[in-house]
C-alpha cells in the first residue's frame, strides 16, 4: 500500500486555493448560470443568473466570504476595485414581463427586463429611455430617476419584493392605513419607524432646493405631494444598487409618465447638501445593509 507521502512526491503537492478561488469554486459549483473570472489582483467576476436561487446563494456565499454583491449595467457604475466583487447581471433567465391579468393595468416585471421591452409594452415612464437598460439597472440610476421631490408616485412603481442584505426578503409598497402588509415583515417592522423619523427630522428638509432631492436616496417618498400615495417601493428610485437585490417589481401603467427632463439629467448638478446629506444617506443604508453586502458607493455621482 502506498503511503500518502510517497504519492504526494510522486502527484507533487496541491497548491492552495486563495480565499479568491475558493469562493469562485464554491460559486461555479452551486450557480446554475454562467461564472465569469475576470482574474484581477482584487478579485473580480461576474454571474449571470439561470435562476433567482442563484442569486440567493452568491448573496450568501459573499457574507460568508466577504465579497460585495453589486449589481451590474448600473450607468456610470462604480470602479468598486479595492476589495473583491461580484457583479450579477440579470439576464433573460429572470426577465418576464406580463400583465397581472388580461384587462389589469397593473405589469409584474423581473429585474432583467430591458426598458426597450416596457415601452413597446405601453408604460410611460419608460419613454426616451436607453432601451439597453435592464430594469433593475434602470430603477437603480438615479438620473433614470430623478422625479421631483413629493412625486416618485410618477415612476409608476406600485410595489417591489427586495433581498436585503441579511437574506430577508422585504415587500414593499403602498403603506397607510388601508394597507399595512409591510409590517408582516419583522425586519420591515423594524425599519420604518426609523424610516419615518429620519424623513422628518431637519437634516432630511435640507436635501430638497425647490423641488430637487439632494439625498443619494428619495426619503422624500415617505412625504408624497398632497393627496400622493405614501408608497415604500419608492425609497428604491435611483438608489445606485446600494440597499438590496430587487427581486421583482409591479408597476401601473395609469401612474406613470416620464420624467420632465431628459435622461441627461440635472443629477449631480445641484448645489451640494453637505454633511446633512451625508449623514441622511448613512442612515438610510445602515438600516438596509449594515453589513455593507452591496456597495457603499454603487455609482460615480
Amino acid at each position: 500500500m502506498q503511503s500518502s507521502s510517497r504519492r504526494a512526491f510522486l502527484v507533487g503537492r496541491r497548491t492552495e486555493r486563495s480565499p479568491w478561488e475558493t469562493f469562485i469554486l464554491r460559486l461555479r459549483r452551486t450557480a446554475q448560470g454562467a461564472v465569469h473570472d475576470f482574474a484581477t489582483e482584487a478579485g473580480s467576476a461576474r454571474l449571470v443568473p439561470g435562476h433567482m436561487q442563484d442569486v440567493y446563494r452568491a448573496r450568501s456565499l459573499c457574507v460568508e466570504h466577504g465579497v460585495t454583491l453589486a449589481l451590474d449595467g448600473i450607468p456610470s457604475a462604480a470602479r468598486l476595485d479595492e476589495g473583491p466583487v461580484l457583479w450579477v447581471e440579470p439576464g433573460s433567465a429572470i426577465a418576464r414581463c406580463e400583465r397581472l391579468g388580461p384587462d389589469d393595468p397593473r405589469w409584474f416585471v423581473q429585474p432583467g427586463c430591458l426598458i426597450g421591452d416596457l415601452e413597446q409594452a405601453g408604460l410611460p415612464q419608460f419613454r426616451d429611455q436607453p432601451p439597453h437598460l435592464t430594469v433593475a439597472a434602470w430603477l437603480a440610476d438615479r438620473r433614470s430617476c430623478d422625479w421631483d421631490c413629493g412625486d416618485t408616485a410618477a415612476s409608476g412603481l406600485a410595489h417591489a419584493l427586495v433581498l436585503l442584505a441579511d437574506g430577508t426578503q422585504a415587500n414593499l409598497g403602498a403603506f397607510g392605513v388601508d394597507n399595512r402588509k409591510p409590517l408582516d415583515n419583522l425586519r420591515v417592522q423594524g425599519m420604518i419607524p426609523r424610516l419615518f423619523e429620519l424623513s422628518a427630522a431637519p437634516d432630511a428638509d435640507t436635501l430638497k432646493a425647490g423641488s430637487l432631492w439632494n439625498g443619494r436616496y428619495r426619503l422624500d417618498a415617505l412625504r408624497p405631494a398632497s393627496g400622493g400615495t405614501l408608497n415604500l417601493a419608492h425609497l428604491l428610485l435611483g438608489h445606485g444598487g446600494e440597499l438590496g437585490w430587487v427581486e421583482w417589481l409591479v408597476f401601473d401603467e395609469r401612474a406613470g409618465h416620464p420624467a420632465e427632463r431628459p435622461y441627461e439629467s440635472r443629477y449631480g448638478l445641484r448645489p451640494g447638501a453637505g454633511g446633512a446629506a451625508g449623514a441622511v444617506d448613512r442612515a438610510v443604508r445602515a438600516l438596509f445593509d449594515p453589513d455593507g453586502v452591496f456597495p457603499e458607493q454603487g455609482q460615480q455621482f
